[in-house]
């Protein structure tokens, strides 16, 4: 008899390498623990978000954010509502909807940059309000804590809003901050792409 193939846990849909988003979740599965407090910062339809709370159940707490309400109620019916503070605002007003007393305490933040999947595709995230809402994320995370930010460079808009991220990341006090950029090399399209920094302890 034989045997059936291995499928990589880690592996892609189609079997290949892990996707932006994925890579991110596996970094912050391996860092959150129960009682942590962390932020979604694109909550889009709830995956992420759901995602966090599985990381930091039981006694944790995920702050998301979104600009659409369609984006509250369909994340609404995939979390635990004890555990979530949804909220319908941009992820740039992070340092005014998450409490004062948690600034500098958030072990995660999380971006998934773009446009809500099933909605109107004309409706993105937008390079002025990121890269505000990125800089706050700094203030916000803890020592150790971890940021991720899965960009889109593919979609219209996505590609100016990679190249801030980039020119942002570069810009990081080494001593403060240690970066990583992880995307496809050998693929014709602009396939999405994968930013990590780590608040240094």
């Amino acid at each position: 008899m034989t045997p059936a193939p291995h499928k990589p846990h880690l592996a892609s849909p189609n079997g290949g390498l892990p996707s932006s988003v994925l890579w991110a979740q596996l970094m912050l599965k391996d860092r959150l623990q129960p009682g942590d407090v962390v932020v979604d910062a694109t909550m889009g339809n709830g995956h992420d978000t759901l995602f966090l709370t599985q990381c930091v159940s039981p006694g944790g707490h995920v702050y998301a954010f979104d600009v659409q309400a369609a984006a509250l109620v369909e994340t609404a019916k995939r979390v635990p509502a004890e555990m979530t503070t949804l909220i319908h605002s941009g992820h740039e007003t992070m340092r005014e909807h998450v409490p004062a007393e948690l600034h500098g305490k958030i072990s995660a933040i999380m971006f998934n940059l773009g446009y809500l999947p099933g909605t109107d595709k004309t409706l993105i995230t937008r390079t002025e309000t990121t890269m505000t809402a990125v800089q706050v994320a700094l203030e916000l995370l803890r020592p150790g804590g971890l940021l991720t930010i899965a960009v889109y460079p593919g979609h219209e808009g996505g590609a100016e809003e990679g190249r801030s991220i980039a020119a942002w990341a570069a810009g990081l006090e080494s001593r403060r901050y240690e970066v990583q950029h992880l995307r496809p090399i050998n693929r014709a399209a602009s396939p999405p792409e994968l930013w990590v920094v780590w608040k240094r302890g």
